[in-house]
């Protein structure tokens, strides 16, 4: 048994992919976990030191999990949950491992074949069951603009930041590929900007229409009532 919920700070039900814990059946499937018969623990780290883990029994078409939850101010409880596990041919050869979600959500079985379950809540289930929605997903204009840059900016080897130069064409690299690059970074550099300003002047606009119309006298009334 381990302890899945120890090491939270928060309830259940986050928001954003990346706030929960997940079990990936690729990473699973590359350190031969799951192989009939085997069983042993997967865990968290947190720099370095163990934060949670669970228990794991792999069958012939199923992964055994064995848990435990708290929620904040109740009882640990022990959980039990198989998993299914279907394996799908690949176009060369060999077969790709996938998870069917066990969740039901109002009275419906999800059963989506997915790489990765989400313990974002008493249960692993996919993302879709949790509604959680990966942090890309509601960046902002200028965010996304910006995480663009910056991906390029490291690529070719220099550091993130509008700031500083571009670092010099890496060894090996085309000098019309790293030409498409640093232009693409400069466009979304721009792109950034432009959404900045705009919400900034969004915002400023705000802060000023109070004042506005705080200093208009009211029409229905007496300006000195």
């Amino acid at each position: 048994m381990g302890g899945f919920g120890s090491g939270r700070t928060a309830g259940f039900g986050r928001d954003k992919v990346e706030h929960s814990r997940s079990i990936d059946v690729n990473r699973l499937h590359r350190e031969g976990c799951l192989v009939p018969g085997w069983q042993g623990a997967w865990q968290w780290t947190r720099d370095g030191e163990r934060i949670a883990w669970i228990g794991m029994r792999a069958g012939a078409e199923r992964l055994h999990l064995s848990y435990r939850v708290r929620a904040p101010g109740a009882e640990w409880q022990d959980i039990e949950e198989p998993v299914q596990i279907v394996r799908v041919p690949c176009r060369y050869g060999g077969t790709r491992p996938y998870f069917v979600c066990p969740g039901v959500v109002n009275g419906v079985v999800c059963g989506r074949r997915v790489a990765k379950l989400q313990g974002a809540g008493r249960y692993f289930l996919c993302r879709h069951c949790y509604r959680l929605a990966y942090a890309s997903q509601i960046e902002s204009e200028w965010d996304r603009a910006l995480r663009k840059a910056n991906t390029i900016r490291t690529r070719l080897g220099g550091k993130a930041g509008m700031d500083g130069v571009f670092a010099q064409r890496p060894k090996g690299m085309w000098q019309r590929t790293y030409d498409r690059l640093v232009e693409a970074a400069v466009e979304a550099e721009s792109q950034a900007n432009e959404a900045f300003e705009f919400h900034a002047a969004r915002l400023l606009a705000r802060l000023q229409e109070p004042k506005r119309s705080r200093s208009r006298p009211s029409r229905n009334r007496s300006f000195w009532s």
